[in-house]
């Protein structure tokens, strides 16, 4: 069930407790308040023991190597994947108000999590995930959702207590693909995610099926017996973000376009219109400011896109940014002013400052991560 109590306020004694430890780096904003210390983290994939890298944000969006930490599982890519590994979007979240960080470890198919102090991680624990090659994270209040992308692929839905995750009772679906155990990344789910009021929990299929699949979210956490099914407006939809209105804004690899749609009380979607960037393979999608920047996997650059009056998406620059070869996934700063965007051919961080219209200036890059490596989060 949902927790009617608010979750646990970080104490000092945690921050202290999670200083230095599991870390391979110098310690990064040790004596700054927390809440004055900004952190990217990315997810290595490695099939030798996953683990999560850490990065200081500082005040200019330029990023700085903090640390490595373990996260007692493995890595492993779907078939055919060169890029991309989970190919996914989500395969880290931040929850609790960041004080927490959940990974998914694909080879393993366990989920760790640690607690977050600044660029600071300490691991708390590793669950299993309850199916095979799990690759996304959905997190709404205190309930988080994992996706499993192997075989017929399932949700399974945890609630976090305290600052561990526990699995729900009966709240496993099954969403009925005929994947093999280790999917193809074409075939593979791509994405799970919670709409803005906690009312529908969203997959999509990617070209399993092309379609989006809604559960239904009860007030006490129970989700639906079965989706609701809607196919996508063009094949191989990949990831999604919401827009102010809670509206899903999904990207669709076939035609590299973002295609925006209404979730319906029923779970159903209505399609709200269409734009492509003319590029190739669109798959990741960040959002801010009502503006929507895609990661073109083929194209190696960031396209931006926003919205009509209407909610329909409006290309605002196919080429607004170049990034490096295998663009893949990205993260928004809590604050909105920065952008960080993967690229897992390359093994690179890129940092943009986010200007007005949508606008992106780069400022740095780091090339700390492995080739094929996956998953990105920024506080």
């Amino acid at each position: 069930m949902k927790s009617k109590f608010p979750l646990r306020a970080l104490t000092a004694a945690s921050i202290m407790v999670g200083l230095g430890l599991g870390t391979t780096g110098a310690i990064a904003g040790a004596d700054t308040p927390r809440g004055e210390v900004h952190a990217v983290f990315a997810l290595t994939d490695s099939t030798s023991g996953n683990s999560v890298l850490s990065y200081l944000a500082g005040s200019d969006g330029t990023i700085s190597y903090a640390g490595s930490y373990s996260t007692g599982g493995l890595g492993l890519g779907a078939a055919g994947a060169v890029a991309d590994p989970l190919a996914s979007q989500g395969g880290l979240a931040l929850i609790d108000d960041g004080n927490e960080l959940v990974a998914v470890n694909s080879g393993s198919n366990t989920v760790s999590v640690f607690s977050v102090s600044g660029t600071q991680l300490r691991l708390l624990q590793i669950v299993p995930s309850g199916g095979l090659f799990p690759n996304s994270i959905a997190t709404s209040g205190n309930l988080v959702t994992v996706l499993n992308a192997g075989g017929a692929g399932s949700v399974v839905e945890f609630e976090l207590r305290g600052e561990k995750l526990v699995a729900l009772r009966g709240q496993v679906r099954s969403l009925g693909l005929g994947n093999t155990d280790l999917p193809n990344f074409l075939m593979a789910p791509g994405q799970v995610g919670y709409s803005p009021n906690g009312q529908h929990l969203v997959v999509t299929t990617k070209l399993s099926t092309n379609s989006f699949e809604v559960f239904s979210v009860g007030s006490d956490g129970a989700l639906g017996a079965a989706p609701v099914v809607t196919p996508a407006t063009s094949p191989v939809p990949f990831a999604f973000n919401f827009d102010a209105a809670g509206n899903l804004v999904a990207v669709q690899a076939s035609n590299s376009s973002v295609s925006t749609y209404t979730i319906n009380p029923d779970g159903s979607l209505t399609a709200l219109g269409s734009a492509t960037d003319g590029l190739k393979a669109l798959c990741w999608i960040s959002s801010v400011n009502g503006y929507y920047f895609g990661s073109n996997a083929g194209s190696a650059n960031i396209s931006a896109f926003a919205e009509s009056s209407t909610g329909a998406p409006v290309l605002v620059n196919s080429s607004a940014a170049v990034a490096h070869a295998g663009t893949t996934d990205s993260a928004v700063s809590a604050n909105g002013s920065f952008l960080y965007v993967e690229s897992g051919g390359a093994g690179t961080i890129d940092a943009y400052v986010i200007g007005a219209g949508g606008t992106l200036s780069q400022v740095g890059t780091v090339f700390d991560l492995p080739v094929a490596s996956e998953g990105i989060v920024a506080s």
